[in-house]
């Protein structure tokens, strides 16, 4: 037996939603489970099929993006180390309306359906862990709804920077500017005009392909609140960060 299978989910996971399992219902996925790179632009789960696997990220980032008649989309999730994909498969649904893709590369752990749904419902830790992970969820959703109709775009571009550098291990983000107007639903020339306010101000440097996080804190008090108590908490940061 590997030595991985025969480790606690609190010596082998980083991802939460695994880390915070029992032994006991740890085994109950730990024939299933299997390791794989996540590389940028694969997909995780396309809109309107069949989910067949749950995602739990270790390394690297997934969006979940929805579109609209005539194509054009807007993320509406961030899925990082701290969750998975397919949360509809929790609440009782065979596919999303939304599709799910790595935006950042990284590896992570993949289980079949056919594994979680049965899990779930012997497993008293997995379960209380996934209902918990599907109402974060659910409120980054709605937070990013709020801040979407009511916040500029700068304010938009620093909340989604920091959710970002959230879940990465370093200070660089790689992505392009029509990937950020993608994530923002805003148009390219805006995110490169907000960017470059980001810049002026000391906050990041950008070059092509790449973000760097400079200024965390003004970064933060730029957003004017988009990002505050309810994304932080998640993550255990500080509020005065």
């Amino acid at each position: 037996m590997p030595a991985w299978e025969r480790a606690l989910p609190e010596s082998l996971f980083r991802n939460p939603v695994l880390k915070s399992l029992s032994p006991e219902d740890f085994a109950l996925l730990r024939p299933s489970l299997h390791r794989v790179e996540l590389d940028i632009k694969a997909q995780l789960l396309i809109a309107h099929q069949p989910i067949r696997n749950g995602y739990f990220p270790e390394r690297g980032i997934a969006s979940v993006v929805a579109t609209m008649t005539g194509g054009r989309q807007c993320e509406v999730g961030i899925i990082g180390y701290d969750g998975m994909t397919g949360i509809a498969l929790i609440l009782g649904q065979d596919s999303s309306s939304n599709e799910t893709y790595i935006q950042v590369a990284g590896n992570g752990w993949r289980l079949p359906v056919e594994i979680i749904r049965p899990a779930v419902a012997e497993s008293p830790s997995l379960r209380t862990s996934v209902l918990d992970y599907a109402h974060a969820f659910l409120v980054q959703s709605s937070r990013t709804a709020l801040v979407n109709g009511h916040s500029k775009i700068e304010e938009r571009l620093a909340r989604w920077l920091l959710m970002i550098h959230d879940r990465s291990d370093g200070d660089k983000i790689y992505l392009t500017h029509e990937f950020l107007a993608t994530m923002l639903g805003a148009r390219r020339p805006g995110v490169t005009t907000a960017l470059q306010m980001l810049e002026y101000r000391g906050l990041v440097r950008a070059k092509r392909g790449e973000v760097t996080i400079i200024d965390r804190v003004g970064l933060m008090e730029l957003t004017h609140g988009a990002y505050g108590e309810e994304e932080q908490r998640y993550f255990g940061l500080a509020t005065a960060a």
